[in-house]
């Protein structure tokens, strides 16, 4: 696939990831792996419902000048690329309810079908402290979906991360959770209603 191609499908789904709460202005981080060494991958100063050619950088594995520029996320995007050779793309979100759901409680359960078939049970992964979340993400992320054999990792009070061969297919199961997590979370509020 051309890269100026791989740019305009990485800004469309930006836009569909902000105007769905999935990204904030600053906030996030969506990468294409263009070579066995290369990734793209969105600017610091990236603004999700704005990406355009200025936003992107292609990094090397190895690391350059661009890296500065980059997200503050690159270090965990090349970590998933160069351990995982089925990823070729990869994000980090804060989906609100999959965020919210995940503060109280261990492992998200669908009870809806798309949900349950689509996605199944997750467990949710309690980073301990945030203090030092930066200097363990990389290793543990990459770590975490290599003994689960899963592409996607729900963090506690942080976000998701996941990976896909297929940019919509990832896009799909994140919205997929995201849907699930707002039903479980009314779900657990009319039952509350109930006992008043």
């Amino acid at each position: 696939m051309n890269k100026a191609r791989l740019k305009n499908q990485l800004s469309s789904l930006a836009l569909s990831m902000f105007r769905k709460d999935f990204f904030g202005i600053y906030h996030g981080s969506l990468s294409a792996k263009t070579d066995k060494s290369r990734f793209i991958i969105n600017t610091k100063e990236a603004v999700f419902d704005d990406i355009d050619e200025n936003s992107l950088i292609e990094l090397y594995f190895k690391k350059d000048y661009r890296w500065k520029q980059a997200s503050i996320d690159a270090d965990i995007h090349q970590s998933i690329y160069s351990h995982i050779s089925e990823a070729k793309f990869a994000c980090f979100s804060m989906p609100q309810f999959t965020t919210a759901y995940s503060l109280e409680h261990n492992m998200i359960i669908p009870k809806d079908y798309f949900g349950y078939t689509e996605i199944g049970s997750i467990e949710i992964v309690d980073p301990k402290q945030f203090e030092d979340w930066y200097d363990r993400a990389q290793s543990e992320i990459v770590l975490y979906f290599q003994t689960k054999k899963t592409n996607i990792m729900v963090i506690r009070g942080y976000g998701v991360y996941a990976y896909s061969r297929d940019m919509h297919e990832m896009a799909k199961k994140l919205a997929i959770l995201e849907k699930s997590c707002r039903l479980l979370m009314l779900s657990d509020s009319a039952n509350l209603c109930d006992f008043d």
